[in-house]
């Protein structure tokens, strides 16, 4: 069942049962790792030491979702907007030390600058689909601010990632260069461009050649599961393209932000990169 403007669409076999996705058992669950067993023989034949890698991965993952499944019945179950502002408040904490991690910058240097880009445009955009596109009455129900923001958050994370990663280690590379423009602008400003537009189609390529694609190579997450779940299939195609709209929005808007809200710590009085930003690989 699934929300689209004021109306509920819901699609129901003949028989008047409703169609939704099977429940699996952990037995079931479990099955698919008998796929691990070939993977990790491979990968010990060809000696790739990634086999640890793997195992914990996985675990962690079944762990992570095993807890959030539980906290999220929690929250769908009282779905009170402090509770549910909190948990999105530290998804986005956790989504900046991941960023920053990936990206080799300080995370106490950087947090602040890269969460306040991840929070504004997530914050409006988020809340324009629950109260414009979505018209749901609540615009803090759990149901709809969690997901929709999980995906926001999960798509944003790779776009500033490499974003960041472009844009720093650009001109860590070519400092020379840099420098040398910066004498002959006068000016941080021209110096940077470059780097800042190189960063920008670097970081949103990704996605905009997912949208191209998006339905013949490959059917989207959230359209498969609202299909699964009970909707007709084209309420799950506009609910898919109105959430990549957001996605892309989020991620453009947020990328820019985050190199914007980050260059007074970046570079110093005079205008140079300054060193210390970056974590020690030593």
């Amino acid at each position: 069942m699934m929300l689209s403007g004021k109306k509920t669409i819901q699609l129901k076999l003949k028989g008047g049962e409703k169609l939704g996705a099977q429940d699996l058992t952990i037995l079931s669950i479990a099955s698919l790792l008998v796929f691990l067993i070939p993977v990790l023989y491979i990968n010990r034949r060809l000696k790739l030491t990634i086999n640890k890698t793997i195992g914990t991965s996985i675990f962690r993952m079944c762990v992570q979702l095993s807890f959030v499944g539980i906290y999220l019945e929690f929250l769908f179950k009282y779905n009170s907007p402090i509770l549910n502002i909190i948990y999105l408040l530290v998804m986005i904490s956790i989504a900046c030390q991941s960023i920053l991690k990936a990206s080799n910058l300080k995370v106490l240097k950087f947090f602040s600058p890269v969460f306040f880009s991840l929070l504004i445009p997530f914050t409006i955009i988020l809340f324009f689909f629950n109260a414009v596109v979505a018209r749901i009455d609540n615009l803090f129900e759990a149901k709809y601010l969690i997901p929709i923001g999980g995906m926001l958050l999960g798509n944003c994370l790779r776009s500033i990632i490499i974003g960041l990663n472009n844009f720093y280690s650009g001109i860590k590379k070519d400092e020379k260069v840099y420098i040398y423009s910066l004498s002959l602008f006068y000016s941080r400003i021209p110096a940077l461009k470059p780097y800042f537009k190189e960063s920008i189609i670097a970081s949103i390529t990704p996605t905009i050649a997912s949208m191209a694609t998006i339905g013949l190579v490959s059917l989207p997450g959230m359209m498969t599961g609202q299909i699964l779940g009970g909707s007709i299939p084209i309420v799950a195609i506009k609910y898919q393209i109105a959430i990549m709209l957001c996605i892309f929005y989020t991620e453009y808007f947020s990328t820019i932000l985050s190199v914007l809200f980050s260059l007074k710590i970046g570079f110093n009085d005079l205008d140079v990169l300054n060193q210390d930003i970056f974590i020690s690989k030593g």
